[in-house]
């Protein structure tokens, strides 16, 4: 019997070669803004770059438009995402296990705003606001935000919930614990990877967060509306690519992190796994 091992070997090696070439052309525009926040030269993208510098980073956070914009997107993640921890993990206690009438509606109701593209919502929310005579701004921000962010909270409590064995619950009752020192625990040690990778999930989405922003922001100025408002400035390239740079660090480092926390979700204690 004749063996395909080298032909299965050469189409493991294409995919491979494929998989990373993807991921390059999918991650080159972002590592041309890391190469261009270093260069010494004062023109936008000279090419080859002239050399290494960390001025534009002292320049960049020397600017008070830049701090102002920092510390109002940092204030309107944390605040969506706080919103989102209780209202998303409510939900997900609400629903996981019951079954009743609108039960579907409901679910489709939570996870809507993600699915739907960002124009859209930030249609619904500006309209919304208007009919309500609400004036765009902070509170607007927030309210855009939690509306996704609630979504990405709900998500991973309820996964987590489905994993978590009932029998844990149950005896915790039958043991004579009441409602509150259940939740503390039992429930809330079961769900705190899951809550913790959903807020970072959840911060990350808030702060570098333009299409909804652009709708419901007013007057105010998140540091993505900056970033935005950067495009008609050829001069200050050098500084925008350094608070890029900025931004995308910020919320790669959540993402991976909520990866790593909910990556091993399968183990968690009495989840019934054989």
């Amino acid at each position: 019997m004749r063996s395909n091992t080298p032909s299965s070997e050469r189409a493991s090696w294409g995919l491979k070669l494929a998989a990373w070439a993807g991921l390059l052309f999918l991650h080159f525009p972002i590592l041309i803004i890391f190469i261009y926040a270093f260069n010494t030269e004062d023109a936008a993208f000279s090419f080859p770059p002239q050399g290494f510098t960390l001025h534009w980073f002292s320049v960049a956070f020397a600017r008070v438009d830049v701090l102002e914009a920092i510390k109002l997107s940092l204030q309107i993640a944390c605040l969506a995402t706080l919103i989102a921890l209780v209202l998303g993990t409510l939900a997900a206690a609400a629903l996981y296990r019951r079954d009743f009438f609108g039960k579907e509606g409901i679910s489709l109701l939570l996870i809507l705003p993600i699915a739907l593209p960002g124009i859209v919502t930030g249609l619904a929310l500006l309209a919304a606001f208007k009919t309500l005579d609400i004036e765009p701004g902070i509170f607007t921000i927030v309210v855009g935000h939690a509306t996704f962010c609630v979504v990405i909270v709900y998500n991973n409590v309820i996964a987590r919930f489905r994993r978590t064995s009932y029998s844990l619950i149950e005896a915790s009752m039958d043991l004579g614990a009441d409602g509150w020192q259940t939740f503390r625990y039992i429930i809330l040690p079961n769900l705190g990877s899951a809550l913790l990778a959903g807020g970072m999930l959840a911060f990350a989405l808030s702060f570098d967060e333009i299409i909804v922003t652009t709708f419901t922001a007013g007057h105010e100025r998140t540091l993505p509306l900056w970033l935005l408002n950067q495009l008609s400035r050829p001069r200050d390239v050098p500084v925008t690519n350094v608070v890029a740079m900025s931004v995308m660090l910020v919320t790669m480092i959540p993402i991976l992190g909520a990866y790593y926390l909910t990556k091993g979700g399968e183990s968690v204690a009495g989840s019934g796994g054989k």
